[in-house]
């Protein structure tokens, strides 16, 4: 009998939720994804000092000024790590554009740009990229736009059904519906202290979108993310992608066992779903409507937001040395 972590691999393709390159190189996942947090993390441990400082010294040596080289570094930092990543991963990283520009467009489009161009500049196709953007009206819109540059997108924070919708409208390659977040509002909310796999509103939100996206033939792709539990994991074997963090991945590999497939395409062609047709006001609307996901997205951009002030804080102090 095979270990969890094989049997999923049969239904989904695992990606590593981290920027541990150990982790990567131990579960081989297919992807890697990163955000502000994990950068931050990664970027204090004493075994990646050696990568810093020499993302801080091409900072301070490219940048026209002292103030254009710390945004400088903050980019090339990102894309350091990301290169890294894709010399363990055989598929794809994606890498977080920064949460402040959430709500601005035009902003989130142009740092888009500046992160691909550094990746090419170091001979990294695009096509190996995601850009992470949070799942704001707005930060949609930028994916929507990037896609005529050839520039694929991974909208994260994501929490609501209309989230979802408008990003498959906009053709965004890939959403990452955060599980794990979803069922802490939840327990938090109802005051339950636990859910059965099946009935765990972050898993029933995830296979809602999943089952929309195959009954209406949406190409982008879903992939769950923020996973508490292995149970919540397995129980959505089958989703086109599951980012896992290490702790995880671990759990899953130290174990045996079957692992049915949960979600499976041609099942969703009788689910009693009605197709939406989306614009901003009709998102807007529904968004709203939904207090776990307009509190949820709220609160995760304001922590993304927050770490991107530390990691700044960070490589501020080693610029000035």
């Amino acid at each position: 009998m095979s270990t969890l972590l094989t049997g999923l691999k049969q239904h989904s393709i695992v990606v590593a939720d981290t920027g541990d390159f150990a982790a990567m190189r131990k579960y081989q996942p297919r992807d890697a994804t990163t955000n502000p947090s994990l950068l931050l993390k990664a970027a204090t441990m004493p075994e990646y000092v050696g990568l810093v400082d020499r993302v801080v010294a091409e900072a301070r040596q490219a940048a026209s000024s002292a103030s254009a080289a710390l945004p400088m570094a903050m980019d090339r930092l990102a894309v350091a790590f990301g290169l890294e990543i894709l010399n363990i991963v055989p598929n794809r990283v994606s890498t977080e554009v920064d949460a402040r520009l959430s709500f601005d467009t035009r902003g989130s489009i142009d740092k888009a740009l500046t992160l691909i161009s550094l990746y090419e500049a170091a001979g990294v196709p695009r096509e190996r990229i995601l850009i992470k953007l949070a799942a704001t009206w707005e930060g949609i819109e930028a994916a929507r736009h990037l896609r005529q540059f050839g520039i694929r997108s991974n909208l994260t924070l994501l929490f609501s059904f209309a989230q979802a919708v408008a990003c498959a409208e906009a053709g965004v390659q890939l959403i990452s519906p955060f599980v794990g977040r979803i069922l802490d509002w939840y327990k938090k909310s109802t005051g339950v202290a636990g859910y059965a796999p099946a009935e765990d509103p972050g898993v029933r939100s995830v296979t809602k979108i999943y089952t929309y996206y195959k009954k209406f033939g949406h190409a982008t792709e879903v992939m769950g993310a923020s996973f508490r539990n292995r149970d919540q994991i397995l129980e959505l074997a089958g989703c086109d992608l599951l980012t896992i963090s290490p702790g995880l991945l671990e759990e899953l590999d130290s174990n045996v066992g079957d692992v049915p497939r949960r979600l499976i395409p041609g099942t969703a062609t009788d689910a009693a779903l009605e197709r939406v047709v989306m614009d901003e006001r009709t998102f807007r609307w529904m968004h709203n409507e939904d207090a776990m996901a307009t509190e949820k997205l709220s609160e995760g951009i304001r922590l993304f937001a927050a770490d991107c002030l530390k990691l700044e804080q960070f490589l501020a102090g080693r610029l000035a040395r």
